[in-house]
């Protein structure tokens, strides 16, 4: 099993796009813990998931970020 290097706040890119109007599939981590909370960077909504079910649909790391991304609806 591959070791995945993700911190809270960093920007990932998952399998599956959230069925939101923007389609995207790129979330900001917001918690990270037993559970992995992340941001929807198309509408704000927030997701969480499990570590292990995160880890299986987690794509790839594009960005560390330094604090949030403030997303006004």
């Amino acid at each position: 099993m591959k070791v995945l290097d993700y911190q809270l706040f960093d920007i990932v890119e998952m399998n599956k796009e959230h069925p939101c109007s923007a389609r995207t599939k790129r979330f900001q981590i917001v918690r990270v813990g037993a559970d992995i909370k992340m941001m929807c960077l198309g509408c704000g909504n927030i997701i969480m998931l499990t570590r292990y079910d995160f880890n299986k649909r987690l794509r790839k790391v594009i960005a560390h970020e330094e604090k949030a991304i403030v997303i006004k609806k």
